[in-house]
């Protein structure tokens, strides 16, 4: 199940917003939550992970570019996407530099563009989810003991200094050193 958060003061937008997606998604596996207030979003965010959170940026509460912030510590890993109908670009330069934004999307969008963005979005997210299991398997296997090394250690914790021989030079073991 793929879950979006969307997040916009003015809730004509937010349907619409909602309407366009269901067009471009199978509604079986996609489950849209929608929000008029972003701290009520970020809470929501605390509970359940999304893998795309989509925000407009200009909102009474909030600016998307906080929100982001915000929701990048809380969820990493969901591919944030800021509506804005601005195109200033400190305010698009700070959304993808600050709170790391995925991409922006222009009001009012395109629904070929904003299809786009979404199979883009969450490709990332996938690869970037795949790259975290096999960095972490890869990590679990660097850890990993063999049966013999594991011995070792547990002969090493009930007799310290058994498993530590000194050999002469031609292959002996020295007693008493």
């Amino acid at each position: 199940m793929r879950r979006f958060l969307l997040v916009d003061d003015e809730a004509a937008i937010l349907s619409s917003l909602q309407r366009a997606l269901r067009q471009m998604v199978d509604e079986e596996t996609f489950e849209f939550e929608l929000f008029t207030n972003p701290i009520e979003a970020i809470a929501r965010c605390g509970e359940i992970p999304f893998d795309v959170v989509i925000s407009d940026n200009r909102m009474p509460q909030m600016f998307g570019v906080d929100f982001f912030r915000v929701v990048k510590e809380i969820q990493p890993n969901a591919m944030r996407l800021l509506l804005t109908a601005s195109t200033e670009f400190e305010t698009i330069m700070g959304a993808v530099n600050d709170a790391q934004v995925f991409k922006y999307l222009v009001k009012p969008w395109v629904n070929a563009e904003l299809e786009e963005t979404i199979k883009l979005a969450l490709s990332a997210r996938d690869a970037l989810v795949e790259d975290q299991r096999l960095a972490e398997l890869a990590r679990r296997d660097l850890n990993a003991k063999s049966p013999i090394e594991k011995e070792i250690i547990a002969l090493e914790e009930a007799e310290p200094g058994i498993t530590k021989v000194d050999w002469g030079p031609d292959g002996s073991v020295i007693l008493g050193k």
